[in-house]
């Protein structure tokens, strides 16, 4: 009698290769922001990550779309800062109308990682942004943006030189969506992406930047559907992510200092959690939720003399309260712009 053991799904080739990829990158980026004492280490830790693993190929348009987001957002950053800082509801419009040009991008098709870059980069930004006093300058942190993008281009070059793929990747094909879909795509993001952003400067949550990246990750399925399923794999994904960034703080105790021993255990980590991102077929999930939770911590909150206890045990908490409250807010705006005709999604029962 024959007996048929089972195995769980392997990596192919391709798929191992992009796991090293993403592990080096991201290890790379955290490695010289640490080892040059530059600013803002989540930058630099965490766009690797989501180069390398939301987009497993490296062309000539994804490269223009990467750098044009930091551009971008640089831009929209010196003309909120300098105009429209002292005129709160103004500068609340601007914002909305930003997310509903950058959705419409994701939504569409047209330049889908321009879109999520560009939201992702301009929500961090503004929300460091609202809490530069008279005596700070937000320069630094544009900079640190813009060298983190240059960097993050090419650190992904030269991963995939030296890790490149075995066989060609097919492309993938943007399915087409009614124009009533992108509307209502478009405007139950980009209203719940600036509640997100007032909510959080209205309370003075200064230290909660991974709440409020992980209210608007959640809305890259771009409908309520997908959202559902995306908050509660990024819910499980921060909770993993936290205990893995708890137990690498056992290892390093107090070594933090040598920067050798968190260089090691990023890569370690990355490379397993990139490997169970893959075998989810490289979509934004419990396993790209693992990666960006402790690239956070790693990139922002470890350094000399510091450790990650606190910020993971504070970081599982403020996700979780962040992600239940912008899940209610879009399932409002969702039935809401279900009511009407032209706004009414092609998921609509």
């Amino acid at each position: 009698m024959t007996q048929v053991v089972s195995q769980g799904p392997q990596l192919d080739s391709n798929g191992l290769r992009q796991a090293l990829r993403i592990a080096g990158g991201c290890t790379i980026g955290f490695a010289i922001s640490k080892l040059m004492n530059w600013p803002n280490g989540i930058f630099f830790t965490v766009y690797p990550m989501l180069l390398l693993g939301m987009v497993p190929t490296l062309s000539r348009g994804v490269i223009n779309q990467f750098i044009a987001s930091a551009a971008f957002s640089a831009f929209i950053v010196l003309v909120i800062q300098g105009l429209f800082s002292h005129l709160p509801v103004v500068m609340t419009l601007l914002v909305f109308g930003i997310f509903c040009f950058l959705f419409h991008k994701m939504s569409s098709g047209s330049a889908f990682l321009f879109g999520a870059l560009g939201v992702v980069s301009l929500s961090i930004q503004l929300h460091f942004l609202s809490y530069v006093d008279q005596g700070s300058s937000i320069y630094p942190l544009i900079l640190s943006n813009g060298l983190a993008i240059l960097l993050t281009v090419i650190i992904a070059a030269i991963m995939h030189g030296v890790f490149p793929d075995v066989t060609a990747r097919p492309g993938r094909v943007m399915p087409a969506k009614p124009k009533e879909s992108i509307r209502h795509e478009v405007l139950l993001c980009a209203s719940v992406a600036t509640l997100s952003f007032v909510v959080f400067q209205v309370l003075d949550l200064q230290d909660s930047i991974s709440a409020q990246a992980a209210s608007v990750l959640i809305l890259f399925s771009l409908c309520w559907k997908a959202a559902g399923m995306a908050g509660w794999q990024r819910a499980i994904g921060t909770l993993i992510g936290c205990n893995a960034a708890l137990l690498s703080q056992l290892f390093l105790y107090n070594h933090s200092d040598f920067l050798l021993f968190p260089v090691a255990i990023l890569w370690i980590l990355s490379f397993v959690f990139a490997r169970f991102h893959i075998l989810g077929g490289g979509i934004p999930g419990i396993g790209f939720g693992v990666l960006t939770t402790f690239g956070i911590l790693f990139g922002q909150s470890l350094g000399p003399g510091q450790d990650l206890i606190y910020s993971a045990l504070y970081r599982f908490s403020s996700v979780s309260v962040a992600i239940i409250l912008s899940l209610c807010a879009v399932y409002v705006m969702h039935h809401l712009l279900n009511r009407f005709s032209a706004t009414r999604h092609h998921t609509f029962d």
